[in-house]
């Protein structure tokens, strides 16, 4: 895992943020020399994400700080597994246990909930992928936890593709003069996909020669029919277009959405609905 100066930023104002002024338990109550081993360790059952991110917030406090690793990250773990041990200062780790739990609970909260999602739909070729319904600042790290399980991105911002969405065609006028003005300031050449509601958006999308269409709420009905015109059409024009289904995405209805023959299913609630992971840090 990359961690760039954007996620080591991150750790450190959140240090900042739980520690303040300094962690008046720990300094008025242990010896400031003392040195400690202490065990991470799980209580609940999932896929594991975010290890790295957790040594890296213990090593920003005490550099000197030892580990070893008992379980890596994308490793399915269960209550009382054996996480992480750290040797170190008893005040660094002290003081850094709630900041780095919360990292590791996060992540690995949503990298279980993909893996679900994943395990639904494993049985045909689709992909499952993630939104931009991200927590802000940590949109880069809940992005690596849907890899780790099992995941694909979607673009990580609005400056990596085109994406036209009911608001832009409803500012721009219609679907085809909103493709016509982005092909025309496309200097970079990036993909261009456009979000249709419903069928007859779809077709104005494919006579405008788009290659990424996303289904956004269509009913089961809806999105069958909408799948069977895209691909007639690709048969026709010779052309490859991918598909996406978005909107009310559960894990119900998830293996019914992949069986109507769409590539990729978004789901927001990999990122802003994953029930956190329980993990819990003890002194030995």
């Amino acid at each position: 895992m990359l961690m760039d100066s954007r996620i080591r930023k991150l750790i450190k104002n959140s240090l900042q943020e739980d520690i303040g002024k300094g962690d008046l338990t720990t300094q008025f109550i242990v010896p400031a020399n003392q040195k400690s081993k202490a065990l991470i360790f799980s209580k609940s059952e999932g896929i594991l994400a975010g290890l790295p991110v957790a040594i890296l917030t213990f090593k920003l406090l005490n550099s000197k700080v030892k580990y070893k690793i008992f379980k890596k990250d994308g490793a399915k773990i269960k209550r009382d597994d054996k996480i992480l041990e750290i040797y170190g200062k008893t005040t660094a780790i002290l003081s850094v246990e709630r900041t780095a739990l919360n990292f590791l609970q996060h992540l690995s909260g949503i990298a279980t909930l993909t893996s679900e999602y994943v395990r639904q739909i494993k049985s045909t070729p689709v992909k499952i992928s993630d939104t931009r319904k991200t927590t802000p600042l940590w949109r880069d790290l809940e992005k690596y936890a849907v890899k780790i399980g099992g995941g694909t991105n979607h673009r990580f911002g609005l400056d990596d593709m085109i994406l036209i969405k009911d608001n832009h065609i409803k500012a721009t006028g219609s679907i085809t003069k909103a493709i016509k003005l982005a092909r025309q300031k496309n200097k970079r050449k990036v993909q261009i996909e456009v979000e249709t509601k419903n069928l007859w958006e779809v077709k104005e999308t494919l006579q405008a020669g788009v290659g990424f269409i996303m289904l956004d709420n269509f009913t089961p009905k809806n999105l069958k029919a909408a799948v069977r015109t895209i691909r007639a059409f690709e048969k026709k024009n010779k052309k490859r277009i991918k598909i996406e289904a978005s909107g009310n995405v559960n894990l119900k209805n998830v293996k019914k959405i992949a069986l109507t023959g769409v590539d990729l299913i978004s789901v927001g609630k990999l990122t802003h609905s994953a029930p956190a992971l329980d993990f819990s840090l003890t002194i030995l």
